[in-house]
């Protein structure tokens, strides 16, 4: 596999264009445009799902035939408020219009089909503190576990405060024994707040076989193909990241590394 860190292609256009197979794994997609008003982007689906996330700005979406109208409210991610999302079945097209200057996401994983488009966000979504003292962190659940509105996506946001770590006691989810531990490939899709700081990620096994602490800027993304990966937030600089999880069941296990397990 290649370096796990993966930078933008540039400040405007398709920045994100990770495949499976550029990944090296099977099943998390994820792609990434920032559009200036009035540039559009568009696809279609083969044999994949699609949730398609307005990070920030407006756009006029259409998707699989229907005309979801503009979508999007929030015009900087780090006004916290719920995410305007679609879920796109396969098989579809789909067309986003920037009627705003946005950052539109699409993260996908296989699907045998049978869903219709439809809007997941922001009603339905609230944001919900997660962990205490610099271990809390703000949560938007998208489509995680307890909504059945994916056959493979898991898909949340998380506001990680200044000074503060997320991801956090380490854990992994990266073996098939269900109800145990679960295999879940993971992006994240970090932004900061400024835009010019920057956050720390590690990812890691615990034989050492995989060990790699990088520093994340504004707009990278991370890949976790296995193993832990906590990450933290200076002092003075607030984080954002779009977590995408898909595996061969839509369920979330994990174990807590046994350094960390009293925190639990």
């Amino acid at each position: 596999m290649a370096g796990l860190l993966r930078k933008p292609a540039g400040v405007s256009g398709h920045v994100h264009a990770l495949s499976p197979e550029a990944a090296g794994w099977s099943h998390v997609g994820f792609d990434l445009w920032r559009l200036a008003p009035g540039e559009a982007a568009h696809g279609l689906l083969a044999g994949r799902e699609a949730i398609l996330v307005l990070v920030e700005g407006k756009a006029r979406v259409t998707a699989a035939g229907t005309d979801f109208g503009e979508m999007g409210e929030r015009l900087d991610v780090f006004e916290k408020t719920p995410p305007h999302c679609l879920y796109i079945p396969p098989g579809s097209d789909w067309q986003v219009s920037a009627t705003t200057a946005c950052v539109v996401a699409l993260c996908t994983a296989p699907s045998p089909g049978g869903r219709s488009a439809a809007r997941l966000g922001p009603e339905g979504i609230a944001l919900e503190d997660r962990g205490q003292g610099t271990n809390l962190r703000h949560i938007n659940n998208i489509a995680m576990e307890g909504r059945d509105v994916a056959d493979s996506l898991l898909v949340t946001e998380v506001f990680t405060p200044a000074g503060h770590w997320s991801s956090y006691p380490p854990h992994r989810h990266d073996e098939d024994d269900f109800p145990r531990i679960t295999y879940l490939e993971e992006t994240y899709y970090h932004r900061l707040n400024p835009r010019d700081g920057f956050g720390v990620q590690r990812v890691f096994t615990e034989d050492g076989s995989l060990d790699e602490t990088m520093a994340v800027s504004d707009h990278d993304l991370v890949l976790v193909p296995k193993g832990h990966h906590p990450c933290a937030a200076p002092h003075g600089v607030e984080m954002y990241y779009l977590n995408v999880m898909a595996g061969p069941r839509r369920n979330w296990r994990f174990q807590t590394h046994p350094a960390f397990a009293h925190m639990m």
